[in-house]
C-alpha cells in the first residue's frame, strides 16, 4: 500500500517555479485529494507534508498566486485576514480593474480607499486612473504587512 506522500507525489509535476497539481481540482482551480474517503485541498496536504501541522484556526495562503500550485516554499500558514491581504489585484466586476479604486459618481472621479482592520483608509480622489491606482497601493503598502504582490513591484 502506498503512503500519502507517495500517492500525493503521483499528482504534482514539479517545475523549477510552482509544484502543478495534476490531479482532481475544484471548480476554483484548487487541487483535491481523497483522503480517509473526504475531500481535503492539496495545498493543505502540501503543507502538511512537508513544512507540518496547520495550527489551528490559519489558513494555507499560496505566496504565488497560483491556486494548483503545491510547492512548500510558496505556501504559508496565515490568519484570515493576512489571506486577505495578499490578494492579487481587484475583486471580479471591479469597474476600474484596479484594488481598491472606484469610481465615485458624485466627483466624476476615482476614489482609492483601503479597508484594514474594519476601517476604509481613502487615499485622495483622481481625474487619472493610473495616479489613484498608485495611491492605493501606497496605502496597502502602509498598512498590509503581508501583501507581497505590492512589495514585489514597489
Amino acid at each position: 500500500m502506498k503512503t500519502l506522500l507517495e500517492r500525493f507525489s503521483e499528482k504534482v509535476e514539479r517545475t523549477p517555479g510552482c509544484w502543478r497539481w495534476i490531479g482532481s481540482t475544484t471548480k476554483q482551480g484548487y487541487g483535491e485529494m481523497r483522503i480517509a474517503g473526504k475531500l481535503v485541498a492539496a495545498h493543505r496536504i502540501s503543507y502538511e507534508l512537508h513544512v507540518g501541522p496547520i495550527p489551528v484556526g490559519l489558513l494555507v495562503d499560496h505566496r504565488c498566486h497560483v491556486k494548483s500550485c503545491v510547492a512548500p516554499s510558496h505556501l504559508r500558514a496565515v490568519s484570515y485576514k493576512a489571506n486577505a491581504e495578499n490578494r492579487d489585484g481587484a475583486r471580479k466586476g471591479s469597474k476600474s480593474g484596479e484594488w481598491g479604486v472606484s469610481w465615485h459618481k458624485k466627483t466624476g472621479k476615482w476614489c482609492a480607499r483601503v479597508r484594514h482592520n474594519g476601517v476604509i483608509h481613502y487615499g485622495g480622489y483622481f481625474a487619472d486612473l493610473p495616479e489613484a491606482a498608485e495611491a492605493a497601493k501606497q496605502l496597502r503598502l502602509s498598512l498590509f504587512h503581508f501583501n507581497d504582490q505590492d512589495r514585489k513591484t514597489a
